[in-house]
């Protein structure tokens, strides 16, 4: 296949490096004046992958659009601008893989229904599961999902891009897949904040109880509450909750400690777009709610977590 990878980040670049690697031919765009693509054009490596002579760098969109798939991975509430420029540009649209995990703030709309809304009749999928680029160029292997409301260009990418290094496996539920993922970076966060204040034996019950108010919002929006339990969102807990790499539990860990943070945590915007859709489908969704409260209301996270144990008694399940 001929694929354009837009977003030149340590997860797209790894994602054209991947795919090249598997014999695709791979476009990486990126502006030229974004400093992954500056550093990548004068030393070809951002310190995680190198590009390879058979991966092309582009920062012409027009003729990198021009491919039988669009990988995008920016950051999520950017998506609507970037189809805007896409749509300038080009009169017929590839299908599109979306490689970030989010929701739009403004509509609520899930990242899949932010491309049928600006581009009606686009195809897309979601790529989405556990990992991370550094473990990944050392031959760590992990699961990894695809999904799409088109059958048929679902199965074709699961059995195009899988191999020994990335399993991946057959999505059945968009709604549930997409909220699960966004949702995963916003209990990490929460774990990061844990860390901070000295808690991480807490982070078993924040997995739990986690899941189990994702699983109702899910439920809630018309997806399968046993999504929660999977890839995209329990599945995802290692390398979001605990690893070294995860960008979200290191700005929870970060905020807590009043340390700077400037590397994308996507939880942060994913925890305001949550607490909207909770409102909306009236779902309890304390952790979220928590970790919104500390973000946005400058609560104090200790005064937000006592909150959390207070609550009344009841039973687990």
């Amino acid at each position: 296949m001929k694929i354009t990878v837009i977003g030149a980040g340590r997860w797209g670049s790894f994602i054209a490096y991947y795919l090249n690697s598997i014999g695709h031919t791979v476009t990486l765009y990126g502006p030229a004046d974004t400093p992954d693509m500056l550093r990548f054009a004068k030393e070809k490596t951002n310190g995680i992958i190198t590009v390879p002579d058979s991966l092309t760098l582009s920062n012409e969109l027009a003729s990198s659009i021009k491919a039988d798939a669009v990988v995008i991975s920016i950051n999520s509430q950017g998506l609507r601008s970037l189809l805007g420029e896409i749509k300038a540009v080009g009169e017929k649209y590839p299908p599109f893989i979306l490689c970030m995990k989010g929701i739009e703030i403004s509509t609520g709309m899930r990242l899949t229904q932010v491309v049928s809304d600006c581009l009606p009749g686009a195809k897309s999928a979601v790529w989405i599961g556990p990992g991370h680029p550094q473990e990944f160029v050392k031959g760590v292997p992990n699961c990894m999902i695809i999904d799409s409301e088109d059958e048929t260009f679902k199965n074709m990418l699961v059995e195009s891009f899988s191999s020994p290094l990335i399993r991946f496996y057959y999505g059945c539920d968009l709604i549930g897949n997409e909220i699960g993922a966004a949702t995963k970076n916003v209990i990490g966060i929460a774990a990061g904040m844990l860390d901070g204040l000295g808690l991480s034996s807490l982070k078993g019950a924040l997995m739990s109880r986690g899941t189990r108010e994702v699983a109702r919002l899910i439920k809630a929006m018309g997806g399968n509450e046993l999504s929660a339990y999977g890839l995209c969102h329990l599945g995802d807990y290692e390398a979001t909750v605990f690893s070294e790499f995860s960008h979200n539990r290191k700005f929870g860990e970060s905020f807590i400690l009043g340390e700077s943070y400037t590397s994308l945590a996507e939880g942060y915007y994913t925890a305001a777009a949550i607490k909207k859709l909770a409102e909306q489908y009236e779902v309890d969704m304390p952790i979220c709610f928590a970790v919104y409260s500390a973000l946005y209301n400058n609560v104090d996270p200790k005064e937000a977590l006592a909150l959390l144990f207070s609550r009344s008694l009841k039973q687990e399940l």
